[in-house]
């Protein structure tokens, strides 16, 4: 890609992102060479805005210094960078996009990403086998738990592991449960469909569940931030999260814990994507190997708190306050992940049914 067709690229992409220049020197002096797509010495990583000083120091750093190859970061949502590359039809000058699983599937379907074989990425053979799924082009290289985060002095453990307290009348107005449009939303749809319907896919008996619950609700959260201030002001005694927004409460000694449902344990994935058009094919490869490498899946852990796709990190012991041994192996401990080719097709669907059956039921 020419310097003149890559500025064109940043200035649409800075639209929707905040832009982080790594090595800003060393990268201004890779010019010209390279191969026929991009500079072979550069690759631009698209990720999320929030941790990236220690993402930095945990991947990027190291990586750097490994291979020589410099890395430029952008940042945005979820939502933000698919829309560009929507735009761009994949060819917006990224080379790695870092990006939730939902996400990446909607891309997929209009041919947005790449295949990331063995063959590219040797690491691949070493982590667990949910990372690498037939439903995805791209590699996990980190996961989210679903399960219930409540008030230790309310519930124990096990008490709060039964999805019947969003239903017992006992709780009226204390617990909260995600909208279906955030990450945790869908996976506790599948929960509730699982637990009390015909498996994760049936909506029809989760929807109708959770309508009956809705009373008791007092409100179906957009942002965990909302559902983590409730929590922590006293507010509401729990409500279905991902294990990663209980981490630093409980570091912090509040009164709360996080504890995986007895059934319908399900997980989200973040992935390791090659857009279709990357200018630096090699070089992403390189990097999502090194990304998915024990070294880098050990350094996240314990500076990102990314659980990793790696089962042979040691994990750190502010992860493993929150989830336990789960993390050693999920899939062992009764995690799955949701089928894409299920949820994409009908995900506008369920959006639209949640809020009139559910939300305004």
């Amino acid at each position: 890609m020419s310097p003149s067709r890559r500025s064109t690229d940043r200035r649409r992409v800075l639209a929707l992102s905040t832009v982080v220049v790594l090595s800003a020197a060393g990268i201004a002096a890779c010019g010209g060479g390279g191969d026929s797509e991009g500079d072979a010495d550069t690759i631009v990583v698209s990720t999320f805005p929030f941790n990236v000083e220690p993402f930095t120091e945990a991947v990027v750093d190291p990586f750097t210094e490994a291979t020589g190859i410099e890395v430029e970061i952008e940042t945005g949502s979820n939502a933000d960078r698919l829309s560009q590359l929507q735009l761009d039809e994949g060819d917006s000058g990224i080379d790695v996009m870092l990006i939730s699983d939902t996400y990446a599937a909607i891309a997929q379907e209009d041919d947005l990403f790449q295949q990331v074989t063995a063959e590219d990425v040797p690491a691949l053979e070493e982590i667990a086998p949910f990372a690498t799924e037939e439903g995805f082009t791209g590699p996990a290289y980190s996961y989210q738990l679903n399960g219930i985060m409540y008030d230790t002095e309310t519930f124990s453990a096990e008490e709060a592991a039964d999805w019947a307290i969003f239903g017992d009348e006992a709780n009226a107005g204390r617990v909260v449960l995600p909208d279906i449009a955030v990450t945790s939303g869908q996976l506790t749809v599948s929960a509730i469909g699982e637990v009390y319907g015909a498996g994760p896919y049936d909506v029809d008996t989760a929807f109708s569940t959770l309508a009956e619950w809705s009373p008791n609700v007092l409100q179906f959260y957009g942002s965990s931030t909302e559902m983590t201030n409730l929590l922590t002001q006293g507010e509401i005694v729990a409500g279905a999260a991902l294990n990663g927004f209980a981490t630093d409460l409980v570091a912090a000694g509040e009164n709360v814990g996080w504890t995986p449902p007895a059934e319908g344990r399900y997980m989200a994935t973040n992935r390791a994507m090659v857009p279709s058009e990357a200018p630096n094919v090699e070089g992403a490869h390189q990097f999502i190997d090194y990304l998915l490498s024990l070294e880098a899946q050990q350094a996240s852990a314990e500076l990102v708190g990314d659980l990793p796709v790696n089962l042979e990190v040691e994990m750190p012991e502010e992860l493993t306050a929150v989830v336990g041994d789960v993390a050693d192996d999920p899939e062992a401990a009764g995690y799955s992940t949701l089928d894409p080719n299920e949820i994409t097709p009908n995900r506008n669907e369920w959006v639209e049914r949640f809020a009139r059956e559910v939300v305004g039921g």
